[in-house]
Formats: structure tokens, sequence, C-alpha cells
């Protein structure tokens, strides 16, 4: 671990993979926040266990390894005692994390515009007794500004920081991540997938995620448990599949799956503001990976 980078917020410590013992078969998701980070791991789940029916929440079954707000030793007591193939969730970026063989590295990107305005919602419906028993400020849960442009700004222009007193969740944080995924995207490894494309399909996006882990299933299962990871399928099961519900971390657990949608941003960001935004993001990415990430593969010209 020692030629990792770090990455540390105040709910996350990606230090904390140096006491996880990695097997073969592993599955290590990846993602920035709210770039599909839970619907990936319902995929993983439908694939490995091959049933719809887990029968304890998600994320029992795939917990978030490295987050500060979580009794660890449990967590990997978990992860130890478990039988069937792992897939842990993490938000670190894949130079934080030990790279083994036999591990498949699953990362998730999407339209950071869509990321930001997702992780406000997001925080808006954090309950603040939730945030309280974690140990963390109150302030987590307002927004820095009653002003959502100059939030945007805040977000966009902010520089790189693997180690943040917040959540660590900015542009460049964003882009770097995925980079990290992006540059190795030709290792068997990696699997690099986009919220759009899950969006557009999800049964053909289903099942390159079963070519990346190996696993055979007919086009019939692959539709049967595609539907079974609709967004409004989600949503429906909300208690068992939201991230946080054993901590009741959410004021509505349903509002976690608030919509799935893209595009809200074209309602806060004039030309202007989207001409400024591409140039911020060109500093950040090369074209290819600046074009990929905010249409993904479907949306390319």
């Amino acid at each position: 671990m020692a030629d990792l980078r770090r990455y540390r917020t105040i709910v996350s410590d990606s230090a904390l993979w140096a006491d996880f013992r990695i097997r073969d078969g592993d599955v290590v998701i990846s993602t920035p926040a709210k770039c599909g980070t839970t619907w990936m791991q319902m995929l993983c789940g439908l694939l490995i266990l091959d049933t719809a029916d887990f029968g304890r929440p998600l994320t029992e079954l795939s917990p978030w390894l490295d987050a500060v707000t979580f009794d660890t030793a449990a967590i990997l007591a978990e992860l130890e005692s478990q039988q069937h193939r792992r897939f842990v969730k993490t938000h670190t970026p894949l130079d934080g994390l030990p790279f083994e063989a036999g591990v498949t590295y699953v990362c998730v990107a999407r339209d950071p515009r869509d990321a930001m305005l997702s992780f406000e919602n997001a925080v808006a419906n954090m309950h603040p007794d939730a945030v309280a028993s974690a140990g963390l400020p109150p302030e987590v849960s307002q927004p820095p500004s009653p002003d959502p442009l100059e939030r945007f700004w805040l977000w966009a222009e902010a520089d790189f920081a693997p180690e943040s007193a917040t959540f660590g969740v900015t542009l460049a944080n964003l882009v770097h991540h995925v980079r990290t995924f992006w540059e190795r995207r030709d290792d068997p490894r990696v699997a690099l997938f986009h919220y759009a494309d899950l969006k557009a399909d999800l049964p053909g996006q289903l099942r390159r995620l079963a070519t990346a882990l190996s696993i055979e299933a007919s086009p019939r299962r692959i539709d049967h448990l595609a539907a079974a990871a609709t967004f409004d399928r989600m949503r429906e099961r909300a208690d068992e599949l939201a991230p946080g519900v054993d901590a009741n971390l959410w004021r509505n657990n349903k509002d976690f799956f608030r919509s799935g949608t893209s595009g809200k941003w074209l309602d806060l960001l004039d030309p202007a503001a989207i001409e400024r935004y591409t140039r911020r993001v060109a500093e950040l990415a090369p074209p290819e990976l600046a074009e990929w990430l905010h249409t993904g593969w479907s949306g390319r010209r």
C-alpha cells in the first residue's frame, strides 16, 4: 500500500484497504459519487448470485469497504465470511487501490454535471439524525451557498485534492477518478462503463458486464435479470437497495433514487457557462476522454 496514493475525506479513507485479504474472483466497484455505484452493485449482484432476491440489504452484500462512518472490523469480517464471489464498493480511484491479478475492477462514469446535481439532491436527502450519529459536522447536509450557479462553479473550479475535509466531490476529482481507469482500459482486469450507456441499453450493458466477469448467461436470462435493475424497479425496492438504509441515512429511501434523468444542468447553464465549463474540462482531461465522459459510447458520433 506504500506506493499507492492515499485518498481521505470525512467519510472515507483508502488506507483501510490494507487489511482486506483479496481473493481471486473479487470484484471491486470503484466509481465517483453519484455516477451509478448502487446500480453497478445491483448488476454485479444479479449476475453473481443469479437472482434478484438477495434476501438481505444490498449494502450488506456489497459493503463500502473504506468508509470511516461504519465499523471497519465488522465489514472485513462480513467479507471474509462470504462464500459467494465478493463484490465490494469504493469511491477510491484506481491509483489508490491494490491492483491485483484475478480481480476485476469496474468503474462507471457519468456526465459530471449530472453527477454534481445528483450529489446535491443526495445531500439534501440526508437525515440530520444520521449525520449526527456518524459524527459528521451538521454543515455537510447544508449547501455552501444558496446560489446554485455559485455552487456549480465552486465544484467545477476546485483543484484536485486526494485528501479533503469534505466529501471530496469536485469536477477535478471526478475526472481524475475516471482517468485512472481510462488510462488502463485495455487491461483485462478493468471494465469501464458509462451511465448513459446503461440507460440506453441495460440488457446489452449487463451482457458486457457478464463477459467482463466471465459469467455465462443466456440472452433470456440477461433480459430477465436486467428487468430487475431498471430505475423504477430499484426505486420500488429502495428499502433493500439504497446505501445507508441500515443507518437510516436518508429522509426518504426512495428519494435516493430520485429520478435517474440526465441533462437537468441545461436549466442552470447558459451557452456562455457551458463554454466556460468546457474549457475547464479541457484542463483536466484529454479530448477523447472528455468526449466519452459526457456521452458514453452510445452517444459518440
